[in-house]
C-alpha cells in the first residue's frame, strides 16, 4: 500500500533556541508511524536571530524552508507553508512546542477513522497565562461568534491537520489581510477536535504583546463581520427618529406655552456628544474602506528572500 505524505508546516519567528529541540520532539513522534511519509516546511518569518541558520543545519532530504524578506506575520507564514505543500495532508504546528507533537497521531487517527477533512487542537485550559489575557480571549470568542457569520470554537488554536482539498480551499483565498481562525471556519468542511491543556514554551517569550493581540482580534472581527456597520445604521435611524419626536414635542410645547429659551449647557453637551458620535462612526467606516483600499493594491501576501523548495 502506498504511503501517504504529510507536510509539517512550521512558522518561525526568532525561534533560534527552539528549532532543534522542536525537530527532535516531532521526530520522536512521527518516525514510527507506519504508512506515512513526513516532510517539513519551515517558514522563517523574517527572524532577527539565527533561526534561518538553525533551519539550514537540519535541512536535509524532506526538510524544506522558505525565508521571508522581512517579518510579514504568522498569518503570511502559514499561507506560504500551505501554498508550498503538496502532500496528501498538511499539519500546521508552532516551533515553541506549545502545540504538543504527541497529538499528531491522534489527529491522523481521527481523520482516517471518521473521514473528516480536518482535525484541530483545542486548548481547554489557559494555565500559566495572565488572567487578563485569558479573559480577553474568552470575550473575543463570544463577541466573534455572536456578531459575525462564522463560529470559532473557544480555545481553538492554529495547530491542525487538514486534507488536500481543505488546503486547496484555504490557499484559493488570496486576501492579504488574513485571519486564519476565521478562514478555517469560513471554508467549512467537517472538523474533529482534540483537546489539550496549555503548555509553556520550551524557551523564550511569546511574540504576542497585549497591543498585538488586541490588533489581531480587531482585524479578525472586521474581516468577518459587518455588524459594526449595521449597528451604525440602526443607531443612526433611532437617532433620527428620536430627533423627529423631540422636534414635534418642541413645536407643540412652543405653541401651547409660548417661546422657551433653550439651556446653554444642554446644547453644548448635545453638540459634543453627536460630534464625537459622528467621528466614531466615520472611524468605523474608515476601517472598512481602508481594508478595501489595501486589498485593491494587490500586494503579495509575503516576499520570499530565499528557499530550497525549487532546488529540485
Amino acid at each position: 500500500m502506498k504511503s501517504k505524505t504529510i507536510d509539517i508546516i512550521v512558522p518561525c519567528y526568532n525561534e533560534e533556541r527552539n528549532i532543534k529541540d522542536f525537530f527532535v520532539a516531532v521526530q520522536e513522534v512521527v518516525t514510527n508511524l507506519d504508512g506515512y511519509v513526513f516532510r517539513y516546511i519551515f517558514i522563517d518569518d523574517g527572524s532577527e536571530d539565527g533561526t534561518l541558520d538553525e533551519i539550514k543545519e537540519i535541512a536535509v532530504d524532506g526538510i524544506k524552508y522558505i525565508s521571508f524578506s522581512r517579518n510579514f506575520g504568522k498569518e503570511s507564514a502559514m499561507y506560504a507553508g500551505l501554498r508550498a505543500s503538496t502532500g496528501d495532508f498538511a499539519v500546521i504546528i508552532d516551533a515553541d512546542l506549545q502545540h504538543p507533537p504527541r497529538l499528531i497521531p491522534e489527529m491522523i487517527k481521527r481523520i482516517e477513522e471518521t473521514g473528516c477533512d480536518s482535525c484541530s487542537a483545542r486548548r481547554v485550559t489557559r494555565k500559566g497565562e495572565p488572567r487578563i489575557r485569558s479573559a480577553f480571549a474568552r470575550a473575543f470568542y463570544k463577541i466573534m461568534n455572536r456578531y459575525s457569520d462564522i463560529d470559532i470554537i473557544d480555545g481553538a488554536v492554529d495547530f491542525r491537520l487538514m486534507n488536500r482539498r481543505m488546503v486547496k480551499a484555504i490557499v484559493s483565498m488570496p486576501e492579504s489581510q488574513r485571519f486564519s481562525k476565521g478562514i478555517f471556519a469560513w471554508v467549512g468542511f467537517e472538523t474533529q477536535w482534540v483537546e489539550f491543556e496549555n503548555v509553556k514554551r520550551i524557551s523564550g517569550e511569546s511574540k504576542w504583546s497585549v497591543w498585538g493581540l488586541t490588533k489581531y482580534a480587531i482585524d479578525g472581527f472586521l474581516d468577518f463581520a459587518v455588524s459594526p456597520l449595521k449597528f451604525v445604521g440602526v443607531f443612526g435611524g433611532l437617532t433620527t427618529l428620536g430627533s423627529a419626536l423631540y422636534l414635534i414635542i418642541e413645536i407643540v410645547k412652543t405653541a401651547v406655552l409660548g417661546k422657551d429659551t433653550p439651556g446653554y449647557a444642554s446644547t453644548i453637551c448635545l453638540i459634543l456628544f453627536f460630534g464625537g458620535l459622528i467621528i466614531a462612526i466615520l472611524s468605523i467606516m474608515g476601517e472598512y474602506i481602508g481594508r478595501m483600499y489595501m486589498e485593491t493594491k494587490g500586494r503579495p501576501i509575503y516576499i520570499e528572500k530565499e528557499s530550497n523548495i525549487d532546488e529540485d
